[in-house]
């Protein structure tokens, strides 16, 4: 018997869900979000001035430029500094909720942290995107430079706009997502398999609330399937 592809569809878009959102996970039994280790938990010796670092998780990654002095720039989907001009409020570790909620609102904010606030605990790989640029990686001076400038309130999007997009601009010149690319692929995956249409009208309504994917080019893939499928 051939299984139901809906339920099988609904858990990876929740997996990509997660993705979107950067949800931190919480320990078993806890009853709030799980503190950032404490300073000096990470040998930053290692680490040069417009390094490009990552901190893989179990279903994304997330990526900062190295400032020097323990210190990361980052891209972070935040509702808070739509709502407040308070520096000290917007400063603070970001929660779940505000991650959440800025991916909605399709807001975010490069800001600037201690390493232990921006990798959490995570491993960290240094430069690890440098083999796929290898004649494209700025100096490390103008990499700092541009992830300098661009620090403060902006845009997000998981296709246009997201952390990968930021740090590649920043070391590479171009801002590019291979994240984004593999969610779109998956997407296309679904779509394309009949048997799942109701997971695509999901994957659709998804792309217009959190992905800022414009209403004319998401429409079609919503009905479309739907329609077919409730015409056979």
């Amino acid at each position: 018997t051939m299984k139901n592809p809906v339920p099988q569809a609904a858990s990876l878009l929740l997996e990509k869900l997660l993705l979107l959102v950067h949800i931190r996970p919480l320990p078993a039994g806890s009853g709030g979000e799980t503190p950032p280790p404490a300073p000096g938990y990470y040998d930053t010796s290692c680490f040069k001035r417009g390094d490009l670092l990552e901190v893989p998780r179990t279903l994304f990654i997330h990526f900062g430029i190295y400032l020097g002095e323990n210190r990361v720039a980052h891209l972070m989907p935040d509702i808070l500094p739509t709502i407040t001009s308070d520096r000290r409020q917007i400063q603070q570790v970001v929660t779940n909720k505000r991650l959440i909620l800025g991916v909605i609102a399709r807001t975010a904010r490069v800001r600037v942290d201690t390493v232990e606030d921006f990798a959490y605990g995570g491993s960290i790989l240094v430069n690890h995107m440098d083999r796929l640029f290898e004649d494209q990686v700025l100096g490390s001076e103008e990499v700092a430079r541009r992830a300098e400038e661009l620090v403060g309130t902006t845009a997000y999007s998981l296709l246009w706009n997201n952390c990968e997009h930021f740090v590649t601009y920043c070391r590479y010149g171009a801002p590019v997502s291979f994240q984004t690319e593999k969610f779109c692929e998956t997407v296309k995956m679904i779509i394309r398999d009949e048997r799942s249409v109701l997971a695509s009208v999901l994957v659709g309504l998804v792309s217009i609330v959190c992905l800022g994917v414009a209403p004319s080019t998401t429409l079609p893939t919503i009905f479309i399937p739907f329609f077919l499928w409730m015409a056979g």
